[in-house]
């Protein structure tokens, strides 16, 4: 029975021998790609964490100094923003933090500069749109119409439509250009929802402009139905 025993074990261990001796390089290949790759994400994840609280304290002095309004302070923060974490969410929320304080402060150079970088750097589509709004608001207080509406054409996610039309609209009210306001607030009354505040404000502009927006709802709801 002990040698019966014994035989099987052996057949066993014979068995287990050449399945090593045949895969066994490829399973120790495998594992050690396997044990690589584990350590390279827990490394990457390591610095992603890393990164993130860097940015954020980062952050953080970029507010305490727009709330203390140093311009010199705030201008440097972000600029190291900029130049250590250019890549994070938290830089473009620091740029559009710079380009508020710096609106608020009379300092439009810094306001511009803050805001155009997010418009053209952010990694977030959202903070894109906000940041070309600010800055075409800037730009019209310039009287810089033409570049403000270069800046309201550049493609903007369905979202921001309405907001974007109404925007336009005033460019072009202030360049004298009233039928073409007109087109850009009706674009804009019809895309707020009726529970909508700003939609409000919209139909005082039209009024002033000698369109009874109530007359255009009803004119493109008839448009619709036909």
């Amino acid at each position: 029975m002990a040698n019966h025993l014994d035989l099987e074990e052996q057949e066993q261990i014979d068995q287990l021998k050449h399945f090593w001796n045949t895969w066994g390089t490829l399973i120790s290949s495998v594992a050690l790609v396997v044990a690589v790759a584990l350590a390279g994400w827990n490394g990457y994840q390591f610095w992603q964490n890393r990164q993130a609280g860097q940015a954020a304290a980062l952050l953080d002095a970029v507010d305490v100094a727009a709330a203390s309004g140093d311009m010199g302070r705030l201008e440097q923060a972000f600029s190291d923003m900029r130049n250590k974490f250019g890549g994070t969410t938290q830089a473009s929320l620091a740029g559009l933090a710079v380009g508020k304080a710096a609106s608020s402060a009379g300092n439009a150079a810094l306001a511009k500069a803050a805001l155009t970088w997010v418009a053209e750097n952010a990694k977030d589509d959202g903070h894109k749109a906000i940041a070309r709004l600010r800055l075409s608001a800037l730009l019209m207080e310039e009287k810089s119409y033409d570049e403000a509406l270069k800046q309201l054409s550049i493609p903007f996610a369905a979202e921001y439509a309405a907001v974007v039309a109404d925007r336009k609209g005033d460019v072009l009210v202030l360049q004298g250009k009233k039928q073409e306001a007109v087109e850009e607030y009706s674009r804009a009354y019809q895309a707020f929802s009726e529970s909508m505040e700003y939609r409000q404000l919209v139909e005082v502009k039209l009024n002033a402009l000698g369109v009874q927006a109530q007359t255009l709802a009803a004119k493109v709801s008839t448009e619709a139905t036909k």
